[in-house]
């Protein structure tokens, strides 16, 4: 794993180098090289992966609004929980009104901040359980700009149990599900 690992948080920094749509023509390609030869991949072999059209419209500039901490068990795929301490608001515009998500801690293993969310894609052309934004522990993170968090919806990713059952994945938790519709970032595969 120190090898994925480490190829993941290479390529993020070079994403936050990068111009937004090379950043993610360039995480896309890595991401299809690693799922597909990884030794460490959640599917390795797994012979494609989908994403939508890049769109500009869903990177946005979010204010990380500190709330009272408090710890959060987030389910998880297989009846799993991870207990997270919600620390923050991530406040940005989308789809035309004003979005929330909440911003988590990882209390486990290597602590970081997490954001999952859901949007109303779930189930029909995104993974049901929700996708990831940010996951700095994997070094999923594209840093602030103007004093603001980047949440750039078109590297929203799917967890690795949406491939493969033997991962247990936290899942996005209720307020972390946005009635619009984020056509951005990884899709499943159309069945």
């Amino acid at each position: 794993m120190l090898d994925w690992k480490r190829r993941i948080f290479d390529l993020y920094a070079e994403v936050r180098r990068s111009s937004p749509l090379d950043g993610w023509e360039r995480w896309c390609a890595v991401r299809d090289e690693l799922w597909y030869e990884h030794p460490q991949s959640p599917s390795p072999g797994y012979t494609e992966l989908d994403y939508f059209p890049y769109d500009a419209e869903f990177r946005v500039l979010a204010d990380v609004e500190p709330v009272k901490e408090e710890l959060r068990e987030i389910a998880g795929s297989a009846g799993s929980l991870t207990t997270f301490r919600r620390f923050a608001l991530a406040r940005f515009e989308l789809g035309g009104a004003a979005q929330a998500l909440e911003l988590y801690w990882l209390e486990g293993y290597g602590g970081g901040v997490f954001l999952p969310f859901a949007d109303a894609t779930r189930g029909r052309e995104t993974y049901g359980a929700g996708r990831y934004l940010l996951d700095t522990v994997k070094g999923s993170d594209l840093g602030m700009e103007d004093g603001r968090l980047v949440l750039d919806f078109n590297f929203a990713y799917n967890p690795s149990c949406s491939y493969d059952d033997s991962w247990a994945c936290p899942l996005a938790p209720p307020p972390n599900r946005l009635a619009v519709e984020v056509r951005a970032g990884e899709r499943m595969l159309p069945a």
